[in-house]
């Protein structure tokens, strides 16, 4: 299984008033890696809503905040696909500190659509085998 891992460090306009990550900059942050992730398969958010033959929206989120993140806080995201369906796919992000604690997780579903009808189609060949090389595998 192959993952992508990226480092972030919590800035202050990341915080809220209580001086923690705000709720929402959780998704934002995970989204970066998300794009990573695209462009590491060869799938560039621009290419994809410039020439692409499908779109990937996301239709489900949520998140877990197992730990208070602060400013100047140093984290480790990890994404891998946890599932595989035919017209979607669902990514796992973990949210680990440099002591090692999961500090939070994130989980985005993703629905293949035609540009044109916007209704949902089977996911591509090429792009299912590049995401299946990210599928995270159950003990």
């Amino acid at each position: 299984m192959a993952v992508i891992k990226e480092y972030y460090t919590v800035k202050l306009h990341d915080t809220d008033a209580a001086g923690v990550l705000f709720f929402a900059n959780q998704f934002r942050i995970v989204h970066d890696v998300y794009e990573q992730f695209l462009i590491r398969i060869g799938c560039s958010f621009r290419e994809r809503f410039t020439v692409g033959d499908f779109h990937i929206p996301i239709v489900h989120a949520e998140a877990d905040f197992l730990q208070p993140l602060q400013v100047g806080d140093t984290i480790e995201i990890t994404l891998s696909v946890s599932e595989v369906g035919n017209s979607s796919f669902t990514l796992a992000y973990q949210l680990i500190d440099l002591d090692g604690w999961v500090v939070g997780n994130v989980e985005t579903v993703h629905v293949t659509t035609d540009p044109a009808s916007k209704s949902k189609i089977d996911l591509p060949d090429g792009f299912r085998e590049k995401i299946q090389e990210f599928i995270e595998e159950s003990d």
